[in-house]
């Protein structure tokens, strides 16, 4: 009978090593492959168990959380979700994270380590830390601007304050509502499949995601470079420049729609925005030079992030005179989004620096405490400081007597480009109208605002589609809504 005993105890201890050891495969060995299954819905479980912080502009939250008593229990809701989709992006369930939902989403759902209240703390007690929110520096009263001003029309508008690279304005048109896709659901699905099918894009963050041909708004790198390098003496002396101008090595002629273009002055030849007056001075200035002084504004750079990823605005420095007279005036292979045009003119406003433009102020606890705010950005050198006056005084010349008199603002100094940018096969497709600007109220010491407006499809026909009459309308509101906010 004991022998008996014996055996069942040692069968019996068999079985709780057996037991044991299968335990730890699964728990160590194998922990990884269990948490990745697709049938492993624990992690998505605890993630949706609690509110999601909020992303909050001018102090306000523009999203909240719905408690829907499923197991995955609380959506994403937004507040005027088509005007602030560019910045927040879209939290669902079903298809992950966007812009600053994805790029915020350790803060905003509670799992950042500095979000706990003592360290290791939830890996001890199997919880999560209540989300925090994400504070933005975008101004409502601009984004509500820059919206109204494109709506009905394709495009998009970048605002930053030039003294810090605070982004302001932020918008895309045609947008959309981010909340139908919050859930996990038919609607979820049938919002998504019908977003991906509309041909205008609305999910495409235009101000940072796309890069357009910057047209004659880029005379303004072309005019920094030529007046830096001392190819231009003075704003005022004639360019020596012939209209038509031969393209170098071509038979190919560049003609100006402006008059009066020939041997223009430079002040002349910024109002008129005469292509063939900057075509030579980029070629004069040469490769090398107009590369340097267009990667210090921030072409080619493919490590900006604000945070999320912005499409690297590209200036090509494989060229040859031909074509680098082509870039030098915003076309060929030359190629911007509208935040990059932004900080362009921002630079000129700010004295010649660059500042990295940034859309995030700080993050905080529930509790409000700050978890990390935001510090002083990278600062570049984009040209000299007497270079970024003329340049002042030339983009002033454009809204008082040039192509840009509808940005103009009562009790304001503005200072702009136009540029109207060709682009499909042989030019066939609608121009983009472009205008970027500056404004300051008169008895300030320096602009408050810059800005940067594309119309991808405006209004009228071909002829009458230009940066100064699509564009500049849509600036000037955006720069009246930051000037008069107090």
């Amino acid at each position: 009978m004991t022998r008996h005993i014996r055996h069942a105890a040692l069968f019996c201890a068999l079985l709780l090593v057996a037991l044991l050891v299968n335990a730890a495969r699964v728990q160590v060995i194998h922990a990884e492959d269990y948490e990745a299954s697709p049938a492993n819905r624990r992690a998505a479980i605890v993630r949706y168990q609690q509110p999601r912080g909020d992303i909050l502009v001018d102090g306000r939250p523009v999203t909240g959380s719905r408690d829907t008593g499923e197991h995955l229990r609380y959506e994403r809701t937004y507040r005027n979700g088509p005007l602030y989709a560019p910045v927040t992006g879209f939290a669902s369930q079903e298809y992950g994270t966007t812009l600053l939902e994805a790029t915020e989403d350790a803060v905003l759902s509670g799992a950042a380590p500095l979000l706990q209240p003592l360290p290791l703390w939830n890996e001890f007690t199997r919880s999560r830390s209540a989300g925090g929110d994400v504070l933005t520096t975008i101004d409502p009263r601009a984004q509500r601007a820059a919206y109204n001003g494109l709506r009905g029309r394709k495009g998009a508008v970048a605002a930053v304050e030039p003294s810090t690279g605070r982004i302001l304005a932020l918008v895309s048109v045609p947008s959309y509502d981010p909340e139908p896709l919050s859930g996990n659901g038919r609607t979820a699905r049938e919002t998504w499949a019908r977003l991906n099918a509309d041909p205008d894009r609305p999910m495409l963050n235009r101000a940072v995601q796309r890069t357009y041909p910057p047209g004659s708004t880029f005379k303004v790198v072309t005019a920094a470079a030529a007046l830096d390098a001392g190819v231009v003496k003075g704003v005022d002396r004639p360019t020596r420049s012939p209209d038509p101008y031969l393209l170098p090595g071509t038979t190919t002629r560049l003609v100006n729609g402006a008059k009066e273009c020939r041997n223009a002055t430079l002040r002349d030849a910024f109002v008129r925005s005469c292509n063939t007056v900057f075509a030579q001075l980029g070629v004069t200035t040469g490769v090398s030079r107009m590369r340097r002084t267009a990667e210090s504004f921030g072409f080619n750079d493919p490590e900006l992030r604000i945070p999320f990823r912005v499409a690297p605005s590209t200036f090509d420095t494989t060229v040859d005179a031909a074509q680098l007279a082509l870039s030098s005036i915003g076309q060929y292979n030359t190629r911007a989004t509208p935040l990059q045009m932004a900080m362009v003119a921002a630079a000129v406003a700010s004295g010649g620096q660059v500042r990295e433009p940034y859309l995030v102020e700080r993050t905080t606890r529930a509790s409000g405490g700050t978890v990390s705010a935001a510090g002083s950005g990278a600062v570049r050198r984009a040209m000299l400081p007497a270079t970024a006056s003329r340049l002042r005084e030339l983009m002033r010349g454009v809204v008082e007597d040039g192509t840009g008199r509808k940005a103009a603002i009562p009790g304001a100094v503005v200072g702009g480009k136009t540029g109207t940018a060709q682009h499909g096969l042989g030019n066939s497709g609608m121009p983009y109208a472009w205008f970027i600007s500056w404004a300051q109220r008169e008895d300030e010491l320096e602009p408050r605002v810059a800005v940067a407006v594309v119309v991808e499809d405006g209004e009228g026909s071909r002829r009458e589609i230009s940066g100064g009459g699509t564009a500049a309308p849509v600036a000037r509101a955006v720069m009246e809504a930051v000037l008069r906010h107090e």
